[in-house]
């Protein structure tokens, strides 16, 4: 029979889970966080009146630890970083992965720009409820200072918001052309489909070749994408294009064979707001695609 803790902790750890993939960017840096706190409330001896707050702050503050530690890194990283995408076909929502439509790839996009203290803010307050005191104690600051991350986080992601206001079935519509449109070259059909502001991120990991800074603009996004599915993928055999669905939003998976015989997947992922495509996330870095329920 489970111990009253392991109980209690099972039952706070989809809770726990969402709150670390926020801040993380990914399922199982998440996953990994929340197995660290229970390990640490496994090991407790005092009695934890309120555990769901106990582990709210001590998964934190893993997050936090592993941010400080992720931001190092990713100042080495080559291009642009996107966040790990978990792929899941489109087909009964109810056959998602638990976290899939919590959270959107544009969402965190804009948090992968705040600082790892103002992420933490941000999440906790703002997506959580978690009053400012408790918020302080995660970050080891006053509850001015925390208060003051969480404004700073506020103001910069709803200025750097990449627009993402569609539905599922209107984004899968708004897709479905632009990939049409792409694929003919048809270069007005598919400025249509783009917002004048369009933005669009590759992230290839240094180990598949995209670009390197991000292109901004209907007509350079039309160029490229147009360039990119009627050259550059030219010389792949047995190219496969399939729908599919990354964190409850609508996006495409690209399959192929190089002439090396190695394997390219591509998953590009969109924002959409009235009719017109305001981001495009094109993950291509192979460790950074889980491809969760494909046989």
């Amino acid at each position: 029979m489970p111990s009253p803790s392991a109980v209690e902790f099972e039952a706070q750890r989809s809770y726990l889970t969402a709150v670390a993939y926020r801040m993380l960017g990914s399922r199982s840096e998440a996953e990994d966080a929340v197995q660290e706190a229970w390990l640490r409330y496994a090991q407790q001896t005092e009695d934890i009146r309120d555990a769901r707050g106990w582990l709210t702050t001590v998964t934190a503050r893993i997050c936090l630890d592993q941010l400080n530690s992720a931001r190092v890194r990713r100042t080495a990283y080559p291009g642009e970083w996107l966040p790990a995408f978990v792929v899941e076909p489109d087909g009964d929502p109810a056959d998602r992965a638990e976290l899939s439509d919590q959270v959107s790839v544009a969402l965190l996009v804009v948090l992968e720009r705040l600082t790892p203290e103002q992420r933490v803010a941000f999440v906790l307050h703002d997506a959580f409820a978690v009053p400012f005191d408790e918020v302080a104690a995660v970050l080891d600051s006053t509850p001015a200072a925390a208060r003051q991350h969480a404004s700073r986080a506020r103001k910069a992601v709803a200025e750097g918001n990449i627009r993402h206001t569609a539905g599922l079935a209107e984004q899968r519509r708004v897709l479905d052309a632009f990939l049409a449109a792409a694929q003919s070259g048809d270069m007005r059909t598919l400025a249509a489909v783009l917002a004048p502001d369009v933005v669009a991120i590759g992230d290839g990991g240094g180990m598949v070749r995209t670009a390197l800074r991000p292109v901004l603009g209907a007509d350079k996004v039309a160029r490229f994408f147009v360039g990119l599915l009627t050259h550059k993928l030219a010389d792949l055999t047995d190219l496969k294009a399939e729908p599919v669905v990354v964190n409850g939003g609508a996006a495409m998976m690209l399959q192929g064979t190089r002439p090396d015989g190695s394997r390219l997947v591509v998953v590009s992922a969109v924002a959409v707001e009235d009719g017109r495509i305001t981001g495009i996330f094109n993950q291509q870095n192979p460790e950074k695609l889980v491809l969760g329920h494909f046989e």
